[in-house]
């Protein structure tokens, strides 16, 4: 991406009056007398008082973006309107507190759909945390992570996603530049670390839904509910970028819904842990790649479709027929309907995760309850989400 010019931004200051927040019921089903929670919500949902400590959050990843801290040191932002300006955002707007060099907690005072003019980019140590309202990214350009750390994305909506177009966007306070255009994904990690992506709904974009490229690594992609799209995450750039072998992404807790076609995920050169997942559909596959990749399917549920030709949970893309000697490994999976995971390679694949990383990953059996409450909650202030 070409950046042709720099200048300070003077109008959007973090000088805004906190407003109360008003929680709002979002229309995600939710089921409260079912209490078999997985690690990551057993750590902070059964708090009442989770508004009063809305960076508590922080410390519940697993797996390779556990170290995301997001805007855990910083102050709490709201989003008060759901207007945007690609370059000059008014305060109060969620591209104001996106773009701040501090790190931020940014929520929102309200349930809103916001279309953005142009793609959001998300600078370093940030969370956009929609919890107690109702919150859309859709019908717009959507979000771009590229070139830094620390970020969270939790609790909202991303669907119906459509390229920018060429033209300016700020990134910082102190720098707007010219983008090429976006391809119209949810969510594009590009060349960043330590990012996570928990408990939103992603849907019917116009490219991917969660793509994780240009070496980007320690990244989590947990509780999520995706639907209605056709290549759902891709993970690598492409065949002939090897400076993805450092990628490591953790895919925990997410339903795959009714509509998806493929990559849940597509890896490439990295290394992929995919575990405690429900694959409602695939029409094609649900796990490929290409370019000698490494992935471990732990713990998942693979129900195939009535379809014949569509019973491989795998694919693998290549042309050189080596692909015996990569590492696909499936352990504990559930397989239901003729679902069958074609495996290969030789030797431990295990993802020797730190203290900090490592979760219990259970029988492929738990996994329906484990992911009953993917997507967005209905968080409500004074009661447990």
């Amino acid at each position: 991406m070409a950046y042709l010019s720099s200048f300070l931004v003077l109008s959007c200051l973090l000088t805004l009056p906190l407003p109360t927040i008003q929680a709002y019921y979002s229309s995600t089903p939710h089921y409260p007398g079912k209490k078999s929670m997985n690690v990551i919500d057993s750590c902070w949902r059964s708090n009442t008082n989770w508004a009063a400590d809305r960076r508590a959050l922080a410390d519940c990843a697993v797996g390779y973006g556990s170290y995301a801290i997001g805007g855990k040191y910083g102050s709490i932002y709201v989003v008060t309107s759901p207007l945007d300006d690609p370059v000059n955002p008014k305060p109060g707007t969620l591209r104001c507190g996106a773009i701040q060099d501090k790190p931020l907690w940014i929520t929102f005072a309200k349930d809103m759909r916001i279309a953005l003019k142009n793609e959001l980019m998300v600078n370093s140590y940030k969370t956009i945390d929609g919890r107690g309202a109702k919150v859309e990214i859709a019908n717009g350009p959507c979000i771009t992570v590229q070139y830094v750390s620390h970020v969270i994305i939790h609790g909202i909506s991303i669907h119906d996603c459509k390229p920018g177009k060429p033209g300016l966007v700020r990134d910082s306070l102190a720098h707007v530049g010219h983008r090429q255009g976006s391809d119209g994904d949810a969510v594009t990690i590009f060349a960043s670390s330590h990012i996570w992506v928990d408990h939103c709904l992603l849907a019917s974009c116009t490219d991917g839904l969660v793509d994780v490229t240009h070496a980007s690594t320690a990244v989590t992609v947990s509780n999520n509910y995706f639907q209605h799209h056709d290549k759902v995450m891709l993970f690598g750039h492409n065949d002939k970028y090897t400076a993805d072998k450092v990628m490591r992404v953790t895919v925990v807790f997410n339903r795959f819904g009714p509509g998806l076609i493929e990559r849940m995920p597509r890896v490439r050169f990295g290394y992929a842990h995919v575990a405690n997942n429900q694959y409602d559909e695939w029409r094609m596959y649900a796990i490929g790649g290409s370019a000698n990749p490494t992935i471990f399917s732990e713990g998942n549920y693979f129900l195939a479709s009535k379809n014949p030709v569509s019973k491989q949970v795998t694919k693998r893309e290549t042309t050189s027929g080596n692909w015996k000697s990569w590492k696909w490994r499936s352990s504990r999976d559930v397989f239901e309907n003729g679902a069958y995971f074609v495996q290969s390679g030789y030797g431990s694949c295990a993802p020797l995760y730190s203290g900090a990383q490592s979760f219990a990953v259970a029988d492929g059996s738990k996994v329906p309850a484990l992911t009953s409450d993917a997507g967005p909650l209905p968080c409500t202030l004074g009661k447990a989400c």
